[in-house]
């Protein structure tokens, strides 16, 4: 399983806009094959800061995913709403 943490900086102006197009995207890409988590994170201190938490059975899916229509979609809305470029750090699952 390969997982990727996607750490983001949303502008205070943005949270609920942000909310709305990540819970679209969130939607979309649960039903992509191989896809075994999407959540959605949001900094309980910081309502501004916010992690999504993806996780896939393989790194060819993980691939895939940012080549589907709702992802272009969901970069493309949100990518002006940003206080800081986004961070995504790869991981390998130990467990399950």
């Amino acid at each position: 399983m390969i997982t990727t943490i996607v750490h983001v900086k949303v502008k205070s102006q943005f949270v609920k806009e942000f909310i709305d197009a990540t819970i679209a995207n969130h939607e979309e890409s649960t039903k992509e094959p191989g896809n075994v988590r999407f959540d959605i994170l949001q900094k309980e201190d910081d309502p501004t800061s916010f992690a999504l938490y993806e996780a896939y059975e393989s790194e060819e899916q993980a691939r895939a995913h940012k080549q589907t229509a709702h992802y272009f979609k969901w970069r493309d809305t949100v990518a002006d709403w940003m206080e800081i470029p986004r961070l995504g750090v790869k991981y390998s699952a130990i467990r399950p």
